[in-house]
């Protein structure tokens, strides 16, 4: 029995070949937005602060897109959705692009460019999550969920290194650049897909049909786990906004040490996915889910006591890793306890929770470290991540003890 990634969705889908590679270079590039805006902010400000309220301004645009967004994936071709959502976002690179490279760089434009990017990423995140399903069989969904771990974390792992040696040699500007030509590939690669009608012709979008996902997730306490333990992970345990200040100041680096600290969770991450063909194996997915994040929060305080950059980056490979196990079973939970017609919705919500927390996180850690100093912010959000953890598993039971169905059923939640 293999370790490495189960690729059999890769071999048996060309959709999902095309979904996957099409997705490859992209991936790449947000990460390059995602590095190049912190750091652009950080230079005009000096202020940790200002970084962390870069990612609590895109909040609100990252809940209010991900309900449109699984609302329009539940309605709509979700290939069509794809195109648009990332047409769109091509448009919003050039923007960062263009400011970047102006003489009198303004920090608001940043703030509203990156929070229309965080809008409609959200519209983009739940048509392709919950596209998966669709694309390959039931008893491959864990191993296609490892895969687009995998990609996500290799492009975390590469896209931040790339990004500070850009950074560092050209400017800001052209990592914003890159990030909008990536998505021209990725389009390309989706409109040669085949289309992905919503399912029985689509539930009509509006209020009601928003309403029906919110009632669904009422009756469903393990999907409600699965959310409240993700939030719990990132609000307290993410600690990116401390990067900058972290990678210039505590370690006395360069942008390419603020570039190997964003790094270092997706290489983490990667290792953890790359090794991932166990994860079918597994059907206890609330328990393992468990277990990796209290994992994680014990890391992510490891980061946070290391006055040695080696050290750190060690725990934020940990941290990576186990957030990657973790996300395979969460998206195995959210996915097989939900019918096709109500997954876009479902997606929807989960991204609000997957996106929404990292940037309630961004601003719990400025302010705390604000007040008490990076290592304190990270320390204690790590501590208080892994205590969740266990708090979460014993409120929701369901969440817990969740088993994955056998081919073709849904899982009671």
């Amino acid at each position: 029995m293999t370790m490495l990634a189960d690729i059999s969705p890769l071999r048996e889908s060309r959709q999902f070949r095309l979904f996957y590679f099409g997705n490859a270079l992209s991936s790449i590039g947000r990460q390059l937005t995602l590095v190049a805006a912190p750091i652009q902010v950080f230079a005009l400000t000096e202020s940790s602060l200002q970084v962390g309220l870069l990612g609590l301004a895109q909040f609100p645009a990252l809940l209010v897109g991900s309900t449109v967004g699984g609302m329009l994936s539940d309605a709509w071709d979700r290939r069509r959705v794809l195109i648009f959502a990332q047409g769109v976002l091509t448009f919003i690179s050039v923007g960062l692009a263009l400011n970047a490279a102006a003489s009198n760089q303004r920090v608001w434009i940043i703030f509203v460019l990156t929070a229309l990017q965080a809008f409609f990423f959200s519209i983009d995140a739940p048509a392709r999550m919950s596209a998966v399903p669709r694309l390959v069989t039931t008893g491959r969904i864990p191993a296609a969920y490892a895969l687009q771990i995998l990609l996500s974390q290799t492009s975390k792992a590469i896209g931040p290194l790339i990004a500070g040696v850009i950074i560092a040699v050209w400017s800001v500007s052209a990592a914003f650049w890159i990030d909008a030509g990536t998505f021209v590939v990725s389009i390309l690669a989706v409109i040669a897909m085949a289309p992905m009608p919503a399912t029985g012709g689509g539930t009509r979008p509006g209020l009601r049909s928003i309403l029906d996902g919110l009632r669904f997730l009422k009756d469903k306490k393990a999907i409600q786990g699965s959310f409240l333990i993700d939030i719990n992970a990132t609000v307290f345990g993410v600690p990116r906004a401390l990067f900058p200040e972290m990678g210039l100041s505590i370690f006395g680096g360069t942008e390419a040490t603020v570039g190997l600290l964003f790094a270092a969770p997706g290489f983490g991450a990667l290792i953890g996915a790359a090794t991932s063909g166990w994860v079918s194996r597994i059907r206890r997915a609330g328990k393992a889910t468990t277990i990796a994040v209290f994992v994680w929060g014990i890391a992510i305080a490891g980061f946070g006591f290391s006055n040695n950059l080696i050290v750190a980056l060690a725990f934020l490979g940990l941290a990576g890793g186990a957030d990657a196990i973790s996300s395979v079973f969460r998206a195995t939970i959210v996915q097989l306890t939900t019918p096709d017609h109500l997954r876009g919705r479902l997606s929807g919500l989960k991204i609000a929770a997957v996106g929404g927390g990292p940037r309630l996180g961004d601003a719990e850690a400025g302010i705390v470290s604000r007040g008490f100093g990076p290592s304190v912010a990270a320390w204690s959000g790590g501590l208080a991540s892994a205590a969740g953890a266990l708090v979460i598993a014993k409120a929701f039971p369901t969440f817990y003890n969740w088993v994955q169905p056998r081919d073709g059923e849904l899982a009671e939640g």
